[in-house]
């Protein structure tokens, strides 16, 4: 148990940049967090840690011990975090990072019944269209939309995320309405500046089957689909979104879908997880609570 608290130890001295932040967070003084340390090293007979100007970083040795040895500090604590909870509610804080807009569209209301369920819980959320490294910076869970790339993650599917072109009615009158995928060159397109880079070339199914790839220019393009949800409702042009982002100017025909028989492909909603065998009770309830309100009729769909 000293050497899987020593591994820790030395996790969050990799996570946090200084052996005296570490110390800190772990309620530790210096000197003791540099024995323990220095204990591991002996103990495994090797070095784990070298220092530059200004952080300290892993050897060769160290950066498999952090890869190999987080798994197994997490599994630990969640084995122990499910065996104290077995007779009692779900307790400690689940750490979690989501898109701002997803986030709070349709996590945010959700958070008065989960806290309800599990008042014992704490939750701490980051917000941001940033693609955050959950290892590194200790999350627990991340709810991402689109396709998934990162194969040392966990992911379970939350929804289907359907796709769709659309307009204002005022812009469709006063530039006409696309009728073929190759109609949209000579519109005014939305385009959103990702962390893929511009994303100017939209994949549109042929109605047979295929996929027509078509380069879209426009007035406006920005990193913010707040924004260009914003210009769309405006009559500035045609924007590509999720039915989730757009769905009650959807309902209220403030905007119309465009192209509707040359379906878009759909990508996912996924709760992602760092890979561990065990998974901690804080995240298995909120996934899975996530997971029945979403589900194969998604709240976005229903209002669309």
């Amino acid at each position: 148990m000293d050497r899987i608290g020593d591994i820790g130890l030395f996790l969050r001295v990799l996570d946090l940049g200084s052996i005296s932040a570490a110390a800190r967070s772990m309620d530790l003084s210096v000197a003791v967090a540099s024995q323990r340390l220095q204990r591991l090293e002996r103990d495994l007979g090797v070095r784990l840690l070298h220092r530059t100007t200004r952080r300290l970083h892993a050897t060769p040795e160290g950066a498999i011990l952090a890869e190999q040895g987080r798994a197994l500090v997490e599994d630990l604590d969640a084995l122990g975090s499910s065996l104290r909870q077995a007779g009692s509610g779900i307790s400690g804080t689940l750490r979690l990072t989501t898109s701002s807009s997803f986030g709070r569209l349709y996590i945010s209301p959700l958070l008065p019944e989960f806290m309800a369920i599990h008042p014992g819980l704490k939750l701490s959320f980051t917000m941001t269209d940033n693609v955050l490294d959950l290892v590194s910076a200790g999350f627990d869970l991340a709810i991402r939309i689109g396709t998934l790339d990162d194969s040392t993650l966990v992911a379970r599917k939350l929804a289907s995320n359907r796709r769709l072109l659309c307009a204002s009615p005022e812009y469709l009158s006063r530039r006409g309405t696309p009728r073929t995928p190759q109609d949209l060159a000579s519109h005014d397109c939305l385009v959103l500046v990702g962390s893929q880079g511009r994303q100017d070339v939209w994949h549109i199914g042929d109605g047979a089957g295929g996929e027509i790839a078509v380069r879209v220019r426009g007035p406006i393009e920005a990193n913010s689909g707040e924004l260009l949800s914003d210009a769309a409702l405006a009559g500035l042009g045609i924007a590509l979104h999720s039915t989730w982002h757009v769905c009650a100017a959807l309902r209220k025909g403030q905007l119309v879908p465009v192209l509707a028989d040359y379906p878009l492909a759909e990508s996912g909603i996924y709760a992602v997880m760092p890979q561990r065998r065990l998974v901690p009770p804080r995240v298995r309830a909120f996934v899975d609570f996530l997971a029945e309100r979403f589900g194969e009729n998604p709240p976005w769909e229903r209002l669309a």
